[in-house]
């Protein structure tokens, strides 16, 4: 049985940890060196970085920020945000990540992954996926998809979930795998500080698509909820991030509920 990850993430911009619903309402909630040091020191498997601001105000991975968490962690590590080329990777790396993330920029760019996973390896390599449901099954929505559709369809977004990129967000799950991504965010963007569950169809549909780690994302507002996305679906980790910020539950208390429910967890 494999072992599934509870990885807090920490969304930054202009060096402050903060967090927003469906990406809007933006309020800090606090430090991310403070932060990454309680919930590393808590029990969390991993820590994603992801400076929210970097591709929207098209500005550098805030790098001094990064070397300070860096210094202060002891687990895996993951940055995203204005990565746009192995330049920019490298850089990050460099500051003391283990791997990196990119969003927009290899949606406008798909070859990045390539080059990314022929610098760093693919499991230095995630891509993160901002997935908005656009078509229901009746074809719902305001989509441009046909009534009576016989699968809904979520579309990856780009520029902090601003942008549609008109991209199935499956297909697209695929053919970064191919490219070289070793691993994989699915972030609903539905779903997104709801506090009300992750999007388990979306989820399960992509974990079932890739043969590499996905990470389920978006949503999480109640124990029993990170423990429903493990349990139905093929997603190896479960990304955190309000319930911990505002002090809800603790890295240490979820991972003994999801003990106490069978899932193989990290002590």
């Amino acid at each position: 049985m494999s072992v599934k990850r509870i990885i807090p993430c920490l969304d930054v911009d202009d060096g402050k940890v903060v967090k927003g619903i469906k990406f809007e309402g933006i309020k800090e909630v606090g430090d991310p060196v403070e932060l990454a040091k309680k919930y590393c020191a808590d029990g969390a498997d991993e820590l994603a970085f992801l400076d929210i601001g970097a591709s929207v105000k098209s500005r550098a991975t805030l790098i001094e920020v990064v070397k300070k968490t860096a210094k202060e962690v002891s687990v895996p590590f993951c940055v995203g945000g204005g990565i746009r080329s192995v330049e920019d990777a490298s850089a990050v790396i460099e500051a003391g990540v283990s791997k990196v993330s990119v969003c927009s920029s290899a949606l406008v760019r798909p070859q990045l992954l390539r080059e990314l996973a022929d610098a760093f390896g693919s499991k230095s390599v995630m891509l993160a996926i901002d997935a908005k449901k656009v078509a229901d099954i009746d074809g719902s929505l305001g989509s441009n998809e046909p009534c009576g559709s016989l699968e809904p369809r979520w579309n990856a977004f780009s520029k902090g979930g601003k942008e549609d990129s008109g991209v199935d967000a499956i297909e697209w799950a695929v053919r970064a795998v191919e490219l070289g991504a070793g691993e994989i965010m699915v972030n609903s963007i539905d779903a997104d500080g709801t506090c009300e569950g992750y999007d388990i169809e979306l989820t399960r549909r992509i974990a079932s698509a890739v043969s590499v780690p996905v990470i389920a994302s978006g949503g999480a507002g109640t124990l029993e909820q990170i423990a429903e996305v493990l349990l139905n679906t093929n997603a190896d980790a479960a990304l955190v991030a309000s319930l911990l910020h505002f002090e809800k539950t603790t890295v240490t208390e979820i991972k003994k509920y999801l003990e106490n429910k069978g899932i193989n967890v990290r002590r």
